[in-house]
């Protein structure tokens, strides 16, 4: 990544401002210590990632419209969810709904390598262009319904889905390695959601609730209706 071409320096301009108050704001002071993660927080600039009209909310702590059924996740939700998933430097990492990219940005300061899975063309394009923009040559943005996630790629050690689910496919499951962590949201019956840790041991996968979370749901994950006769 060439860093050297952001400016990181709180006083310099007003996203530069933005950024640094959303990280020793929101994100420092609500359990989020990793600072390899802070760092990637602090580095990204999270407004190329939204639409121009949005650009100057795109630091606020909450989920911001990408496309009609699209948003990009609050940074701090974002944040502890990556956390808990302990990302290492030689990680292998899936996000699944890369939406313009911004979360593979983060992950891609973390992990050693990461495949973006998005369905919309449109999405996966500015992606590609966001990447390219900032230099981010370790992620690999796939085409592809998101509920089948990249099983070419396959294991990984990370799985990020990025958005609320009301469940979470055993397809995607099967493509975690052994020890391998998914995080995402998932949606509770008349609450909000949960942000989810699972981890596969012994081939098995389970699974704890770390924190009440919530998110817009992502496509292709919502429960089918049951029909009765």
């Amino acid at each position: 990544m060439n860093s050297a071409a952001i400016d990181l320096h709180p006083r310099r301009d007003v996203h530069a401002t933005a950024r640094f108050n959303m990280v020793e704001g929101q994100v420092r002071t609500n359990r989020v210590t990793d600072e390899r993660l802070l760092a990637a927080l602090s580095e990204i600039p999270r407004h190329m990632f939204v639409p121009p009209a949005l650009a100057g909310v795109a630091y606020v702590d909450k989920c911001l419209r990408l496309s009609p059924d699209r948003y990009l996740m609050e940074p701090l939700f974002l944040a502890r969810l990556l956390q808990e998933a302990t990302p290492s430097a030689s990680d292998s990492a899936l996000v699944v709904g890369a939406g313009t990219g911004y979360a593979a940005a983060i992950l891609a300061g973390l992990v050693a390598s990461v495949v973006a899975v998005e369905g919309d063309g449109d999405l996966a394009g500015k992606a590609r262009a966001n990447l390219g923009t900032l230099a981010i040559e370790t992620v690999t943005v796939v085409g592809g319904p998101l509920d089948q996630g990249c099983p070419a790629s396959a294991p990984y050690d990370v799985i990020l889905i990025d958005g609320m689910v009301d469940s979470v496919p055993d397809r995607i499951f099967d493509q975690l390695k052994e020890h391998g962590r998914l995080v995402t949201i998932v949606s509770r019956e008349g609450r909000c959601g949960a942000g989810m840790l699972y981890q596969k041991l012994g081939g098995a996968v389970s699974g704890r609730a770390l924190f009440d979370a919530s998110a817009p749901l992502l496509p292709g994950f919502a429960k089918q209706p049951v029909f009765e006769f």
